[in-house]
């Protein structure tokens, strides 16, 4: 301390610089974390799976090039639209009912080749990561999740504080696997705790919706906020069927374990004398010696 009672100024110095080096390892610790869990972790599994790791975002990518090409003629336009053409005035069974293909036809403003390398790395690291099974699942929620918020949107009406949608929405063709893209990547970086492909997911949805205020870009920032919800709800199942499984039933006394059970007494004598409908059993006496 100086006569003034301040400390010194190498002591705020240190302390400064101090808080910089723990930033610093703390964000390079972060930084390793995001690289190994998003990289190096998937890329060994890939290793021990295979090829067949990538089967179903090699699936992913020629559906969409299947039906990019098979909608560049009049009648397979027609065949593309009937079977994956999503619209927010449709009825509600027939969106559900062709919301499955509709994440394989292409969007018609979008290039389909810019969105093939997004897809199948979105596709192939869910894939060698959660597996098959939870990557389709993840998929088809965060889309489905857009599609219904934007009927409710189109339903509430233009107003509601920006939320709503005027009723010209609902004949805009709603395809494509944007959404799936953008969900798998948001909630595999939720699980993962990499917070760099968190922002630059999360914040690429939050520009483009305010760059470009459309149903896309609704239905996008929709799949974000689904895939951190089922991202934060990850592993808590699993977690509840063990809590559950460790519990004693009802009407059931615990065991006690730890205690031993108490030993029989060898001698005659010293043991307890039993009685028999009232009646004290009487012990033989010793013989004197």
């Amino acid at each position: 301390m100086d006569e003034r009672g301040r400390p010194p100024r190498g002591a705020d110095r240190e302390r400064r610089s101090g808080r910089a080096s723990r930033a610093g390892a703390f964000v390079l610790r972060t930084l390793r974390a995001e690289w190994y869990g998003m990289v190096v972790d998937p890329v060994r599994a890939l290793r021990r799976r295979g090829p067949a790791g990538l089967l179903l975002a090699l699936l992913a990518c020629g559906g969409v090039i299947f039906f990019h090409a098979l909608a560049q003629r009049p009648a397979g336009a027609d065949v593309v639209r009937i079977l994956g053409g999503v619209q927010g005035d449709l009825p509600l069974w027939l969106a559900l009912l062709r919301t499955p293909v509709s994440l394989y036809v292409p969007a018609l403003d979008l290039p389909v080749w810019a969105g093939i390398t997004q897809l199948f790395l979105a596709f192939a690291l869910a894939e060698v990561t959660l597996g098959r099974a939870r990557t389709l699942v993840i998929a088809y929620a965060t889309t489905l999740a857009g599609t219904l918020t934007a009927r409710l949107m189109i339903a509430m009406g233009p107003g509601w504080w920006g939320f709503g949608l005027p009723p010209e929405a609902g004949q805009v063709l709603d395809t494509g696997p944007s959404a799936a893209v953008v969900g798998l990547f948001t909630y595999l970086a939720v699980i993962r705790r990499a917070p760099v492909v968190f922002t630059l997911t999360g914040g690429s949805m939050v520009w483009e919706s305010i760059a470009k205020p459309n149903l896309a870009g609704r239905e996008h920032l929709i799949a974000v906020a689904a895939a951190i919800v089922l991202g934060l709800l990850h592993g808590r199942g699993r977690r509840l069927r063990r809590a559950l499984s460790r519990r004693v039933p009802d009407g059931e006394p615990e065991r006690d374990t730890g205690s031993e059970p108490p030993s029989r007494p060898t001698d005659p004598d010293s043991a307890p004398v039993r009685e028999l409908a009232g009646t004290p059993v009487k012990r033989r006496d010793r013989a004197p010696f």
